[in-house]
């Protein structure tokens, strides 16, 4: 299918449902479009196409790419776009409904030791059940089998669901250098939402390890009786985003139910609230325990979508290859609308502005990184899933 060459300007539509206007207009109450002296025009160049249902995007030396895909295959993607053969080495993966190969980051050390990371829904064997794991592993000179694989992380509980594994990889910075620990972020499992409020189990968690898979000793539960003390923070629903601002904090989003996708910066041993607060209803519109939007002791979103955008993926920009008006901007695709929104955010940290782009493209938009060219790249949710470059210029 030809793609646009253009991202144009356009607006949010307005919903169709009277009776979520007064969730939608707190919603967007710090939020308005983007006027047109603030656009920057770009144009879709496709890098690589057949990619089934591919998830996550990392980036190779000599401009080579490193790209997952759901049904459990990780593939290197030559710089003119051919695709390699899917790398040996994977461990078991349980793929089904949301569950499979997730997604994959490469260490900051890749240069020297081929490290990379990855997260992926990990079978539990006779016992039946799966998890989200993390993994660690060498890439091969040749880059065709992945060498000395080693789980360094399960999610406990496991359980019988297809649904809600969160898995986002984030090597964490300390004063603009790796401290040598990952964040990793996990679902609620959707059956067990109740679980993100207590912490003897990793649902709805984001969490901290060492890259050997130690517990990091400065972790916000360590040492307290009856708690996993991976955790970083908790009331989380379905981590599908993550990545550092350029002040070095993380910064996620997450699914909401029907409504109430959030962006947040999670802060050690905060509780982020979900299922007891959220700006969302369930599925059909009933509430969510009590309805609930706040609660004391409880974050709220830094941002938050009604209707729900279903977001997945997400970086911030820090080149100026797009112009001065794109630069420090936030960028988040969504697999609903099938666009990616550029969120321009103020001088207090907060959400000021969104213009969606993509819209000609018409395809889920699963995975955006900024690539080492300064340039954004996605990654497109579909059978023949695409590798999409932004060019700057029309």
């Amino acid at each position: 299918m030809p793609l646009s060459p253009l991202l144009l300007p356009s607006f949010p539509r307005l919903p169709l449902l009277s009776r979520r206007i007064g969730l939608l207009l707190a919603g967007l109450t710090l939020v308005a479009a983007l006027p047109a002296a603030a656009q920057a025009p770009a144009r879709v160049q496709p890098v690589a196409a057949g990619l089934q249902n591919p998830w996550g995007l990392a980036f190779l030396p000599e401009g080579r790419f490193l790209v997952t895909e759901r049904p459990g295959r990780m593939r290197v993607v030559e710089a003119d776009g051919k695709l390699g053969a899917p790398l040996a080495g994977l461990p078991a993966i349980a793929v089904g409904g949301q569950g499979g190969l997730l997604d994959v980051a490469l260490d900051s050390g890749f240069a020297a030791n081929r490290t990379l990371y990855f997260c992926y829904s990990e079978p539990a064997g006779s016992g039946g059940g799966n998890s989200t794991a993390l993994a660690r592993a060498t890439l091969s000179e040749d880059r065709t089998q992945l060498q000395d694989v080693r789980v360094l992380f399960s999610q406990k509980p496991k359980v019988s669901s297809s649904a809600h594994f969160g898995c986002r990889i984030v090597e964490r910075q300390v004063n603009g250098k790796p401290d040598g620990t990952l964040f990793l972020t996990l679902g609620d499992r959707y059956s067990r939402m109740a679980d993100a409020q207590t912490l003897d189990n990793h649902h709805g968690k984001i969490v901290r390890v060492g890259k050997d898979g130690s517990v990091p000793k400065d972790n916000p539960f360590t040492g307290r009786a009856g708690v996993l003390p991976e955790i970083w923070s908790l009331g989380h629903r379905n981590v599908q985003g993550a990545t550092l601002a350029p002040d070095g904090q993380l910064w996620t989003h997450e699914h909401g139910a029907q409504g109430g996708d959030e962006i947040n910066v999670p802060q050690p041993g905060r509780n982020h609230g979900w299922p007891v607060i959220t700006h969302g209803v369930n599925y059909g519109g009933a509430p969510i325990g009590q309805g609930l939007r706040e609660k004391a002791g409880m974050e709220q979103p830094l941002k938050y979508w009604v209707p729900s955008i279903a977001p997945s993926g997400m970086a911030f920009l820090t080149s100026d290859r797009y112009g001065k008006a794109w630069q420090g901007n936030l960028f988040v695709g969504s697999l609903k609308f099938s666009r990616l929104y550029r969120l321009e955010i103020g001088a207090d940290g907060k959400v000021v502005r969104e213009q969606p782009l993509l819209e000609d493209v018409d395809q889920r938009i699963r995975d955006v990184r900024q690539g080492p060219d300064g340039l954004l790249y996605v990654l497109t949710d579909a059978s023949n899933g695409q590798l999409l470059r932004l060019v700057p210029g029309v």
